[in-house]
C-alpha cells in the first residue's frame, strides 16, 4: 500500500480523497472525504506522534527511545505543531533553519548547553 498523497505532484495544490474501497467485499464508495489533520504531516512527524503518545508526552521518556535531545525534541514538538495549524508560543529569537543548525551543532558536540541556549535566546551577550 502507498503513502496517502496530500499534494498535486503536477501543480501542488491540495489533494482531495474521493473515493474509499473495502478490500474485503470490493465495496467502493466515492465522494469528498476528509482526510483528517495529520494527513498533511510528513512521515517523520508521523513516527515522532506515535513515539510522544507512546511515551505519554514525557520528553525524558522520548530522549531514551528516540536518542535525541531536549532541544531536538522540543524543535521536532514546534515543527509538528505548525504543520497542524498551531503557535507554539509565539515568536522566536531564531527561525527554523537556524534553530536546527544550532541543535545540530550542540549534538555534534561544535557547540556547548550555554551557547547554544544564548543563541537561541537571541542573546549577543
Amino acid at each position: 500500500m502507498h503513502e496517502l498523497l496530500t499534494r498535486c505532484p503536477v501543480c501542488a495544490g491540495d489533494l482531495v480523497v474521493t473515493r474509499l474501497g473495502c478490500p474485503a467485499c470490493e465495496t467502493m464508495i466515492e465522494g469528498r472525504f476528509d482526510a483528517g489533520p495529520f494527513a498533511g504531516l510528513s512521515r517523520e512527524q508521523v513516527e515522532f506522534v506515535l513515539a510522544f503518545v507512546q511515551c505519554e508526552g514525557k520528553f525524558t521518556r522520548l530522549q531514551g527511545e528516540l536518542g535525541l535531545s531536549y532541544p531536538t525534541l522540543r524543535s521536532r514538538l514546534h515543527d509538528v505543531m505548525r504543520a497542524l495549524g498551531f503557535d507554539p508560543g509565539g515568536e522566536e529569537p531564531v527561525s527554523d533553519e537556524n534553530r536546527r543548525s544550532v541543535l545540530e551543532a550542540l549534538e555534534q558536540g561544535r557547540l556547548t548547553a550555554d551557547e547554544a541556549v544564548r543563541v537561541l535566546r537571541g542573546d549577543d551577550s
